[in-house]
């Protein structure tokens, strides 16, 4: 578990000692601002920001990380859109299909966290990730396809075929989120960027469309006296893909 005594004050997390042991998570869950005299992050442990704030604040005099420690910022996943519903073929002769139900879009994802880390001395022997990546668009749903025409007698032609549903289109990936990262007695946590601190930020990836429904089929009657075929649903787009986040430095 992790080691803390905390208190929140106007939705601020202020900690003397927040320490996360090796393998754990701890989440930020009360506030979007954590203030710690000493931020401690063993071997493989995890700090999770809440990801309901757009922005979250992490501020230590002292921050001492462990090997393979990671800062999840990552934006949500859009949730995928449902499968419209098939339409049905009537059980007696000389009916017509029903529609398939037109699907509905992917959600988009949301974007990942800008992160303000104002830290004043950092000890760092291993590797830091900070993943502030923007969710993925969630796919379009499937349109359902369309019922098809009973058969028809020699007192009827047969049933039309009905329309397929249209297709869902895929959400928007979201954008990367900002890092700004100050250590003011250690500015050569620059030179870190990339080799000891690696800042994931890219955008999420735009969802999928899905699939037209297919057309009903026509009901077959005698002597050719058929039914007609119903028509595909339309097809959608994707999503838009997100942008990249950024890193900002300050001296302060």
């Amino acid at each position: 578990m992790c080691a803390i005594t905390a208190t929140l004050s106007k939705a601020q997390i202020r900690v003397g000692t927040l320490r996360i042991n090796a393998g754990e998570k701890y989440e930020v869950v009360q506030s979007d601002i954590v203030v710690a005299d000493t931020l401690i992050m063993m071997d493989s442990s995890v700090l999770v920001l809440n990801q309901l704030k757009r922005e979250n604040y992490i501020r230590a005099k002292v921050a001492i990380f462990g090997k393979y420690c990671t800062i999840d910022g990552r934006g949500l996943d859009g949730q995928p859109g449902r499968n419209g519903k098939a339409g049905n073929t009537p059980i007696g002769p000389c009916g017509n299909g029903t529609p398939g139900r037109n699907a509905t879009n992917g959600l988009a994802g949301t974007p990942g966290v800008n992160l303000f880390l104002y830290l004043e001395r950092i000890s760092l022997p291993g590797i830091l990730v900070i993943d502030l990546a923007g969710g993925n668009g969630g796919n379009g749903g499937n349109g359902g396809n369309g019922g098809s025409g009973s058969q028809g007698t020699v007192h009827c032609i047969g049933g039309n075929g009905a329309n397929g549903g249209n297709a869902g289109a895929g959400g928007n990936g979201a954008d990367g989120g900002v890092l700004t990262l100050s250590c003011a007695e250690q500015p050569e946590i620059k030179d870190w960027v990339g080799k000891k601190i690696i800042v994931r930020m890219q955008g999420g990836h735009a969802g999928r469309p899905g699939r037209a429904g297919y057309h009903g089929a026509a009901g077959l009657g005698p002597s050719r006296r058929n039914g007609k075929d119903g028509t595909p649903g339309t097809e959608s787009t994707s999503g838009i893909p997100g942008g990249l986040g950024k890193i900002n430095f300050e001296s302060n």
